[in-house]
């Protein structure tokens, strides 16, 4: 084989990875529809639409075929071929795209580790969906009343929620103390959140909550590990940043509290939440079906593992590139192995 530079050989092997798929895509699909044409307009008959366009050695490009592809276009791009030279200069895009593919087939990249893997990922893609997406006996319609009332009545607490409150506390032990922390807590010492942290740290005696800031964290009118009178303290603050005075718990310590958040409480019934559920539902359903079906597969075919081989295989762990959006760039050089992210098909030129 010819030796290319890198980028035109691996054009020509997405180029040949999309082709593929696309036989085997017109190979299987339906004769297509007409186009929608102007208000009015006769439909296209059959044999219209098998009207040849082009050939390309053994390759036709039928009407129907061109019409197809250049509709699957959003309307903005649909409305630059509406000139029989637009549509030539559609028409050649299409070709090109036949040609290089037959170059690449002609190369052997048809066999390439790489293109080979991009075929088979393109293929699981299409079998998922067709398994899954496509299938009109598996939606979320399929879900059954009883099912969405069971999980609603077992997660009752994320559809019916008290009322609550956050509060953050410095927690001293004799009550003049309390007093004057709150007044101070009232001033500018304590105005902002940072301010008030700083006076849990410098005042506090309950190392526990100091830890954080004070922070007593969201509770409702039933929390049972915070005293009651705190509780009815906390609720009695009603804007965020007001300050309670010193408050007796009731056990020997004294709390000023400051209302750092507040949640109105919430109440939906089973028919507001039906369609929520019967989504979440759908997708657990939709996943246990996934594995159902592959390990079905698998227990189906002859699968053997060898340790020995596996030990001996090397990972590079030199820091890889971050494009900035959580992907790595490319491998770093000199990996072992292939790589685990194959480059998606290449788009169809002009498109």
């Amino acid at each position: 084989m010819l030796r290319e530079p890198i980028v035109t050989i691996r054009f020509l092997i997405l180029v040949l990875a999309l082709a593929g798929c696309q036989k085997n895509d017109d190979q299987q699909a339906k004769p297509p529809t007409a186009a929608p044409g102007a208000p009015g307009a006769p439909p296209q008959s059959a044999e219209e639409l098998k009207a040849v366009l082009a050939k390309i050695d053994d390759v036709t490009i039928t009407l129907g075929e061109f019409q197809e592809r250049i509709n699957r276009q959003s309307p903005y791009i649909r409305a630059r071929y509406t000139s029989l030279e637009q549509k030539k200069d559609f028409l050649d895009s299409l070709i090109r795209f036949e040609v290089l593919a037959k170059e690449a087939y002609r190369r052997g990249m048809d066999k390439d580790p790489e293109v080979v893997r991009t075929m088979k990922q393109v293929m699981i893609q299409k079998l998922m969906r067709d398994e899954f997406d496509n299938n009109s006996k598996f939606t979320a319609d399929a879900v059954a009343d009883d099912e969405m009332k069971k999980y609603y009545d077992a997660n009752l607490a994320e559809y019916v929620k008290p009322e609550e409150v956050r509060v953050s506390a410095i927690i001293v032990k004799n009550k003049a103390q309390g007093d004057r922390i709150a007044i101070e807590a009232r001033g500018d010492a304590g105005k902002t959140n940072k301010g008030f942290r700083d006076l849990v740290m410098k005042y506090s005696a309950d190392e526990d909550s100091k830890l954080r800031g004070g922070d007593l964290r969201y509770m409702d009118r039933t929390t049972k590990d915070i005293p009651a009178n705190v509780i009815k303290a906390a609720f009695e603050l009603y804007n965020t940043g007001d300050v309670s005075p010193a408050v007796d718990a009731g056990n020997g310590t004294f709390y000023v509290l400051k209302q750092t958040g507040r949640r109105k409480s919430m109440t939906r019934s089973y028919e507001d939440a039906k369609p929520q559920i019967r989504n979440k539902l759908f997708r657990d359903q939709r996943l246990q079906k996934q594995k159902d079906f592959v390990e079905g597969l698998r227990s189906k075919a002859k699968i053997e593992i060898f340790e020995p081989a596996l030990n001996k295989v090397r990972i590079d762990t030199s820091q890889a590139v971050d494009d900035g959006h959580g992907k790595d760039i490319g491998p770093a050089p000199n990996v072992v192995g292939p790589a685990l992210n194959p480059a998606p098909p290449a788009q169809e030129p002009n498109k």
